[in-house]
C-alpha cells in the first residue's frame, strides 16, 4: 500500500504518541542514577535559548518555558498549571476582535537552580529583557506583539496583546523563563547566563567547555514528580559532547563513548544498527530540506535563474544518496500541518526547460563551460554546515545537477559560530539546509522582510500582507486561506526551493528507557525528567 506524505507523517506521529502514553504508566523498574552521554552535531554558541542560533538541545534540560510541545506536537502545561484557550478563559478576544489577552496561572513551589522561587516577576522581566534592543537575540518574534504585561500576584501573569497572535504558544515564553534575580540590570549580551545559565530544569549547568562540551546535573529541587510519586529527575548527569563531524561522531557510538545522537546521517543507518547495545529510533520530524539563494547577488535576484535552478534538482537522487529516508515536498509547509496545499505548484525535474530559461535570460554558456551574461557568472559560493554526512552528500548532487546547466557551485561549508554567522547574515551565495518549526509554525521569520531567520535579504510585500493574515487571526478557516496565499507566492518567486521532509534517526542505548522523540523544534530534551538508565 501507497501512504500519502502527509499520511507516513501522520503514522509516524501516531506510533510516537501511541509511545508517548505508555509512558503515563510507572514503568517497573525506575532507578535513580546514571550519566547520559550525548553526541551532538553543532558546536554550541551559547547556553541563551534566546540568543543561540542552532537547537537548543542543551538548553532544554536546563531551562523551561511556561508551555512546551509534546510527542504529539500539541502544547502542554509546563511552568503554566494549563494552556491557555478561548474556551477555558485563558484568552480574551476584545470587543473590537483587535486585540486579545492571555491569563497565565502558574504553578506555585517553583524554584530556580539557585533556590529562589519563580514567580510571574520573572515572566514580565523576561518579556522585557527580549525585546529590548539592546539584547541581540536570535528571534524578538512574539515581544513586539506585547503592549503590556500585569502580574496581580505571584503565580499570575497577564499578557495584553497589541493584536490577535495565533502563534503566541511557540514564540515568546516557551523557548523559556529569564531569572530576574539575577540578570536585571546586567547586560545579556556579555552576561555569565550565557554560558552557565540557571534555570527551573531538571538539570542544571555544572561545566560549559566552548566547543568540546556541556556537564550538567541533578537539579535536587525539581519541581515535577513522576506519576508513581518519585521525585524527578532520575539521571545524575547529562553531558552533552560537541562532535560536529557525523563520521566521528558514529565511531563514538560504537566505541561506547556517547549513549545518544538525535541525528544520525541517513547513510549510516544499516551500520547503527549492527552496533551491540543500540537500538535504532525513527521519529518524526517538522522539519525539511532546502536550496536558499542571496538576493545580493544580480543573477540570483534573477527569477528566472532561481526557476532554471529549480528545474535543475532531481529529487529523486537527494532521497537515493541519503538511504531512502526523506520524502519529497513542494512547500515549506511540511503535509502533516492541516493548512498544507496539495494543490501548490512545483518545478518538475526538467534539465531543458532550465537550460531554456537560462538561454532566454541571455545567460550565454562559456568556454568553462559556466554560464555569464556581461561580467555576472553563474558561478556560486555553496555552503552547507560542514561534518553533516547527509548534508554533504546532497550538496554534491547538487553541485553536478547545476553543472549540467551552466551553473557552477563551490562548496564553501563553515562549522560552528562562523557557520551560524554566515547563515543569519548571508554570508552565502546559495546554502542548501534544514529548517524546523514549532508546533504551530511562524513562517515569516524565514522569509518575511527583516525575518529573523532570513538572511538572504529576500523581500516581497505580497508575501509579507499573507504572511500577516495567518499570524493575525484565530479563524482556522481564515488561517488555511492565507497560508494557501502565501504557499502560492513561494512557490511563484521561488526564493527558496523546499526539497525533501526529514525525519529523525535516533540511535540510543537500550539502556535509556522513557525516552520519547519529539517532532519540534523545542527539541528531545524539552522532556528529560523521566528518562532514567535501565
Amino acid at each position: 500500500m501507497n501512504l500519502t506524505r502527509r499520511a507516513t507523517l501522520q503514522t509516524i506521529l501516531a506510533g510516537s504518541a501511541a509511545f508517548a502514553t505508555l509512558r503515563a504508566f510507572p514503568a517497573l523498574a525506575q532507578q535513580k542514577g546514571g550519566t547520559l552521554r550525548v553526541g551532538l552535531t553543532y558546536e554550541i554558541d551559547t547556553m541563551n535559548v534566546y540568543s543561540t542560533g542552532f537547537l537548543g538541545d542543551a538548553q532544554a534540560a536546563v531551562v523551561e518555558g511556561l508551555l512546551a510541545p509534546d510527542t504529539h506536537a500539541k502544547y502542554v502545561p509546563v511552568l503554566a498549571t494549563e494552556v491557555p484557550t478561548l474556551e477555558n478563559g485563558g484568552i480574551v478576544v476584545a470587543a473590537d476582535g483587535k486585540t486579545m489577552k492571555i491569563t497565565y496561572k502558574l504553578r506555585p513551589d517553583v524554584k530556580w537552580h539557585d533556590g529562589k522561587p519563580f514567580t510571574s516577576a520573572d515572566v514580565k522581566y523576561t518579556w522585557e529583557a527580549v525585546k529590548d534592543p539592546k539584547f541581540v537575540a536570535e528571534s524578538k518574534d512574539g515581544s513586539e506583539a506585547v503592549e503590556s504585561i500585569d502580574t496581580p500576584d505571584d503565580l499570575t501573569v497577564v499578557v495584553n496583546y497589541k493584536a490577535i497572535l495565533p502563534t503566541f504558544a511557540s514564540t515568546l515564553f516557551t523557548f523559556g523563563i529569564f531569572p530576574k534575580h539575577m540578570l536585571e540590570g546586567t547586560d545579556l549580551n556579555t552576561s555569565s547566563y550565557n554560558e552557565t545559565p540557571i534555570g527551573t530544569g531538571p538539570f542544571k549547568v555544572k561545566e560549559f567547555q566552548r566547543g568540546q562540551y556541556v556537564v550538567t546535573e541533578r537539579f535536587d529541587d525539581y519541581w515535577r514528580k513522576a506519576a508513581n510519586g518519585d521525585k524527578l529527575p532520575y539521571l545524575d548527569q547529562i553531558i552533552f559532547k560537541m562532535i560536529p563531524d557525523t563520521n566521528t561522531l558514529i565511531t563514538q557510538l560504537k566505541s561506547g563513548e556517547i549513549d545518544l545522537v538525535v541525528q544520525s546521517p541517513y547513510n549510516q543507518a544499516k551500520q547503527i544498527e549492527q552496533i551491540s547495545g543500540i537500538e535504532l529510533i525513527k521519529g518524526p520530524l517538522l522539519s525539511w530540506q532546502h536550496l536558499d539563494f542571496n538576493f545580493k547577488r544580480p543573477s540570483l535576484a534573477d527569477i528566472n535563474v532561481r526557476k532554471a535552478i529549480a528545474h535543475a534538482l532531481d529529487r529523486t537522487v537527494l532521497i537515493k544518496v541519503q538511504g531512502g529516508f526523506p520524502e519529497a515536498i513542494k512547500s515549506p509547509v511540511v503535509p502533516v500541518f492541516d493548512f498544507f496545499d496539495p494543490n501548490t505548484s512545483e518545478y518538475a525535474y526538467d534539465v531543458e526547460a532550465a537550460k531554456k530559461l537560462l538561454d532566454d535570460a541571455g545567460y550565454v554558456v562559456g568556454s568553462d563551460g559556466v554560464r555569464a551574461k556581461g561580467s555576472e557568472r553563474l558561478s556560486y559560493a555553496f555552503m552547507i554546515q560542514a561534518g553533516r554526512a547527509d548534508d554533504e552528500l546532497a550538496q554534491q548532487v547538487i553541485i553536478a545537477q547545476l553543472k549540467a546547466i551552466g551553473i557552477e557551485a563551490m562548496a564553501d561549508n563553515k562549522t560552528g559560530v562562523a557557520y551560524r554567522e554566515a547563515r543569519y547574515k548571508g554570508g552565502y551565495d546559495l546554502i542548501y539546509g534544514r529548517w524546523i518549526t514549532s508546533a504551530d509554525p511562524v513562517y515569516s521569520v524565514f522569509w518575511g522582510t527583516g525575518g529573523a531567520n532570513n538572511g538572504q535579504s529576500y523581500s516581497n510585500p505580497m508575501l509579507d500582507e499573507a504572511f500577516g493574515k495567518f499570524e493575525s487571526t484565530l479563524d482556522p478557516a481564515a488561517r488555511k486561506a492565507a497560508a494557501a496565499e502565501f504557499q502560492k507566492i513561494l512557490a511563484d518567486d521561488v526564493p527558496s526551493i523546499p526539497l525533501t521532509t526529514n525525519v529523525a534517526l535516533i540511535a540510543k542505548t537500550e539502556k535509556l528507557k522513557d525516552f520519547v522523540p519529539n517532532p519540534t523544534n523545542m527539541t528531545n530534551f524539552v522532556d528529560t525528567s523521566a528518562w532514567y538508565m535501565g
